[in-house]
């Protein structure tokens, strides 16, 4: 079963990469355009108003979405990142002072 699972994920991961992609949402565009003319012939405002929220957001907000919600997680990363590198830069300075503070006590109890 582990087998079949791996290969979901596996499979889940690809497609999720694809999805997430500007080139998928101009794909899914075209697709949605498609249909865009039987839409208008029918001369119809509840059939072209769900073709535009069923069919033509539906389809390529999913896509745009997805870049936008992976753009804001490597910007998050990012940040993580930076502020990680700061702590560490902070936590060796801490640690030069209080090695400087321990060196300043040890002679001052010396001189006792």
């Amino acid at each position: 079963m582990s087998q079949i699972n791996s290969f979901n994920q596996r499979l889940a991961e690809k497609i999720t990469n694809f999805v997430s992609t500007m080139w998928c949402a101009y794909i899914f565009a075209a697709i949605a355009l498609i249909s865009l003319p039987a839409a208008l012939s029918s001369g119809n405002v509840l059939i072209i108003v769900a073709w535009i929220a069923q069919t033509f957001l539906q389809l390529v907000l999913l896509s745009i979405i997805m870049v936008g919600q992976r753009s804001g997680a490597d910007d998050v990363a990012k940040k993580i990142s930076e502020t990680h590198d700061a702590a560490i830069a902070e936590l060796a300075e801490l640690r030069t002072v209080a090695d400087e503070i321990a060196r300043i006590l040890k002679e001052v109890e010396s001189k006792k």
